[in-house]
């Protein structure tokens, strides 16, 4: 049984206020770049790279953004739990609930790239623990968990 926790997840505007307050309480600034880098994370259906992002924003606002200046913006939005980074596939997805620090449980699709974010407390806990007990302070716990998603599943089962 997973021992998740209950939020509620801002979408859309609400979401981007929620990340913008959240880094503001930071003493960080929301900027201009930084609200649009934002938004394109947001956008995407499956993790981005910092290049994917860094073109979705060039077309948004018609002049060429780099992806080395995506990528210091994302390094910041990891470090202020604005997003979190699916490792495995160098690639990032928007936080949905910003204001909530927790360990994250990525499930990535093999076939088409979808990626699941699980909140299960009594895992995430479960890995501290065995590392505490190792002598190991874990900063910061990616656990990924890569197969197939439903849809896929069920493709090839077809």
């Amino acid at each position: 049984m997973a021992h998740a926790h209950d939020h509620h997840e801002p979408l859309g505007e609400d979401l981007s206020r929620a990340a913008q307050a959240t880094l503001e309480r930071a003493g960080e600034q929301w900027t201009t770049m930084r609200a649009s880098v934002f938004a394109a994370l947001a956008g995407f259906s499956k993790p981005a790279s910092a290049y994917d992002i860094a073109e979705s924003v060039s077309k948004s606002e018609g002049r060429r953004v780099a992806a080395n200046s995506v990528y210091r913006i994302l390094d910041l939005f990891v470090a202020s739990n604005l997003a979190s980074r699916v490792e495995s596939a160098n690639a990032y997805v928007a936080n949905a609930h910003p204001d909530c620090l927790h360990d994250c449980i990525f499930l990535v699709c093999d076939s088409c790239g979808q990626t699941t974010h699980l909140d299960d407390d009594h895992i995430t806990r479960g890995v501290r623990s065995a590392a505490a007990a190792a002598g190991f302070a874990a900063e910061r716990p990616v656990i990924e968990v890569r197969g197939r998603c439903a849809a896929c599943g069920s493709k090839a089962r077809a």
